[in-house]
């Protein structure tokens, strides 16, 4: 079945219409205004919420989660998020992407679509990735703050409002990293080597300390509007709207449930994804390794030859010139893998790979594709 992509706009939530035009949102003149973030109250259990944050919030947020393997967890997730979000807003969505999970989890989702009307449910086709599901999430957004948080419960709900409070102060992407990891060795080297491919991608002082769990208005989605290419990377396309970025340290829990579905592979061959998909950096290793090699063969030149003029022999032997021949060799077969992977990146882009496609929602209405 086939599905119309559509961009939503936000809804502005201090009383304001907007209109695009060129690209950006605009205040239609004329139309009513408010403050952004007016202090309301919003009693929840009998208690004052707004004086429990003791912030001037965002009046309007969407959460999205990309969702893998997560049926038990789901309904967690949601009993947790309720209450926090009805604290910090007066109107509020969770956008909950299935990103073709082998388990019950996308009837976990109409069931919680059901009993939730803020609850909203998107089936992809199969699965794409976690970047892939976030985009889709992202632009099937409604409201103009945005949430994103896996679906683990390792990002506590309870810590949104440390975000909001950073989006008030003006930033416009807020990560939240945690106090501590919950990972093992492996797993630890290959965020290392991830975050270490987003510094050199983003350019951005924040980019060792990016998270899953982040915050951004929803305007910046509009940078990376017509992006189409298979791979994605959130945190990189974020870095096309703006610079305003900010890191605070968050809460961390344990999984709640099941296990983590990345490997020391898939974050190793997401940060080379990153590396070839969002940077120059490998191009410019291999250029200053064929300098380097140019300058060995130079000092290797100079030694075969003094020795030559000063003793009257060659430098003999199988072993010196099979070393020579597999590190010039061994040199050039790398530069043209990394040629050969930009190559491979543009002819996946003129295949015109779709980077998601939708196969159903819950509940039945208009969303991204």
């Amino acid at each position: 079945m086939l599905i119309k992509r559509v961009l939503r706009r936000p809804e502005h939530c201090n009383g304001r219409a907007l209109s695009v035009k060129a690209g950006n949102l605009q205040p239609v003149a004329g139309a009513k205004t408010r403050s952004l973030f007016d202090v309301t109250k919003h009693p929840i259990l009998g208690i004052d919420n707004s004086m429990d944050t003791g912030l001037k919030m965002p009046r309007c947020i969407s959460v999205v989660v990309p969702v893998y393997n997560s049926e038990l967890i789901l309904p967690a997730l949601i009993k947790r998020l309720e209450p926090v979000l009805a604290s910090l807003a007066n109107k509020y969505e969770v956008v909950l992407v299935n990103d073709g999970s082998r388990d019950q989890s996308w009837k976990v989702i109409q069931e919680l679509s059901r009993s939730f009307s803020w609850v909203r449910g998107i089936n992809l086709m199969r699965n794409y990735g976690q970047h892939n599901a976030l985009l889709c999430g992202i632009r099937a957004a409604r409201f103009d703050t945005l949430v994103t948080m896996d679906d683990d419960l390792q990002h506590p709900p309870e810590e949104i409002p440390k975000l909001m409070a950073k989006i008030e102060e003006g930033f416009e992407v807020v990560y939240g990293f945690p106090e501590h990891q919950q990972h093992g060795l492996l797993r630890d080297i290959a965020s290392g080597l991830t975050k270490l491919a987003l510094q050199k991608s983003m350019g951005a002082a924040t980019a060792r300390h990016v998270s899953a769990f982040r915050a951004f208005r929803t305007q910046a989605r509009d940078a990376f509007a017509s992006y189409h290419s298979p791979f994605i990377s959130i945190d990189v396309v974020l870095t096309w709207a703006t610079t305003r970025f900010v890191a605070i340290q968050v809460r961390h829990d344990p999984r709640q449930a099941g296990i983590s579905n990345y490997t020391f592979r898939m974050l190793f061959r997401h940060a080379m994804n990153m590396m070839t998909g969002f940077s120059t950096l490998p191009l410019q290793l291999a250029n200053l390794m064929g300098f380097l090699c140019t300058a060995f063969g130079g000092v290797i030149l100079v030694f075969v030859i003094g020795r030559y003029l000063l003793y009257g022999t060659t430098v003999q032997g199988f072993t010196f010139l099979a070393s020579m021949i597999a590190i010039f060799s061994g040199a050039q077969l790398l530069a043209l893998g990394i040629i050969g992977e930009y190559l491979a990146r543009m002819h996946f882009r003129m295949m015109e790979r779709p980077t998601y496609t939708v196969r159903d929602e819950a509940p039945r209405d208009e969303v991204t594709a």
